[in-house]
């Protein structure tokens, strides 16, 4: 983690984590667009988190980049799905978004500071 008012650049943050640059400044800047994070310009500048990373979870990071929440809907698009009007899947797809919209919410950016995140879920490498 950085210390307060220290900002890092998306080509040294690509290298550190063997991510795409372009890739990776895209998605940067969706996270600055979420007020995830803060970017400055100029020497010296580069992105930083804009709030405490205890208050920032894995939700917070995925749904400006992926926009997660369309799934609290009908995983076949119908209408009037509910418990009351579901479709064929709809138990089975509430049973996985559920749970994963739990571990997204759950899991803070405070918790993966300073770990491999391939250890923290159980990733193969």
């Amino acid at each position: 983690m950085l210390p307060p008012d220290t900002f890092k650049g998306a080509a040294a943050l690509a290298e550190e984590i063997g991510a795409p640059k372009n890739y990776l400044g895209k998605l940067l800047q969706q996270l600055a667009q979420a007020d995830l994070v803060r970017s400055q310009k100029g020497l010296g500048g580069g992105f930083a988190l804009a709030r405490d990373p205890s208050s920032i979870t894995l939700y917070d990071v995925v749904e400006p980049i992926d926009r997660v929440s369309r799934w609290m809907h009908c995983f076949l698009g119908g209408k009037e799905c509910s418990d009351q009007t579901a479709c064929v899947i709809h138990f089975h797809w509430l049973t996985v978004r559920s749970t994963f919209m739990r571990f997204l919410s759950s899991v803070r950016i405070s918790d993966l500071i300073g770990k491999d995140v391939r250890t923290i879920f159980h990733i193969d490498t």
